[in-house]
């Protein structure tokens, strides 16, 4: 059976003052990976209403494939407002669809033929869908050739250090921005170390594989036990950088997993994402050479 690689979590819309935007890290990770050919999914929770149906209707014109259980919540979103000064401000919706998605007997299978997951701390505030996330990444076959990414998002009060350690002793590869790195080196005892040595001794703490760090224009990095690599930030015109991060680390693994160097799966992922941030939206079509 060809194997499933995975985005798991929030599906949800980001209810701009312009107007609505389909939102949610797991399926912008998952489309990524379906441009370079493997067998993705997108896995969430949606309510019996308009705005769930609208999804589906979103990643079929995408040609994203999902799962997505249909459950007595409504379907999830995220006011954006702007202050004053045009700073857009959150609010994330609570016990929505998403914070419920159910474990079954086809999550199951799915998990027992997942290649790669990726899963973030947003989607685990709640218990019913933290459960779930963690029962799938135990049904995962624990081989060398399988990854459980957490690419940890901490979104306004919506974390806690309970949360994120069990993550990091679940997940083999993490990806982390600078900003988080300042809040995680706080946390688990890092303050006060170099970007390069918080890292490293997450890698170390946490027997991890690899360690992805992006700092935004200054570059990002990925660290493994035995080698680091660093990418520059090119520059480019940019319409907009929703979903660039989910484009980097599902350009990465899925270069990782078609047997590309660290170096190489780094440049590429680098790639993707700066193509990502010239175009409207956070699935845009990669243009072919980007695939290869």
């Amino acid at each position: 059976m060809e194997k499933y690689i995975v985005g798991m979590g929030e599906a949800l819309w980001d209810c701009l003052p312009e107007g609505r935007k389909i939102g949610g890290a797991p399926a912008n990770f998952a489309y990524h990976v379906g441009q370079f050919g493997f067998k993705s999914l997108a896995i969430s929770a949606i309510g019996d209403d308009q705005l769930g149906a609208e999804i589906k209707q979103k990643f079929d014109q995408r040609g994203l494939a999902y799962m997505l259980e249909t459950v007595p919540y409504p379907t999830g979103t995220v006011q954006v407002t702007l202050d004053s000064a045009g700073i857009p401000c959150y609010e994330i919706m609570e016990n929505v669809a998403w914070d419920n998605i159910p474990y079954s007997s086809s999550l199951e299978d799915i998990a027992a033929n997942c290649r790669a997951v990726c899963f973030g701390s947003l989607a685990q505030r709640s218990q019913v869908s933290r459960e779930t996330i963690n029962r799938f990444l135990d049904v995962m076959p624990d081989t060398e050739d399988t990854y459980k990414i957490f690419d940890i998002n901490l979104r306004q009060h919506f974390y806690c250090k309970e949360t994120i350690e069990n993550s990091f002793r679940k997940c083999n590869v993490l990806k982390i921005n600078d900003e988080e790195l300042v809040i995680i080196s706080e946390m688990f005892g890092c303050a006060g170390l170099s970007q390069e040595d918080a890292c490293r001794k997450l890698l170390e703490d946490y027997q991890l594989r690899m360690v992805i760090l992006t700092c935004g224009t200054s570059g990002s990095y990925v660290f493994t036990p035995e080698e680091m690599s660093f990418q520059g930030t090119p520059k480019v015109e940019v319409a907009d950088t929703v979903g660039a991060g989910d484009s980097f680390t599902g350009s990465f693994i899925a270069s990782i997993l078609k047997g590309k160097s660290i170096s190489e799966a780094h440049k590429r992922a680098v790639e993707v994402s700066a193509f990502v941030c010239t175009q409207n939206g956070a699935m845009p079509v990669l243009p072919e050479a980007m695939k290869l």
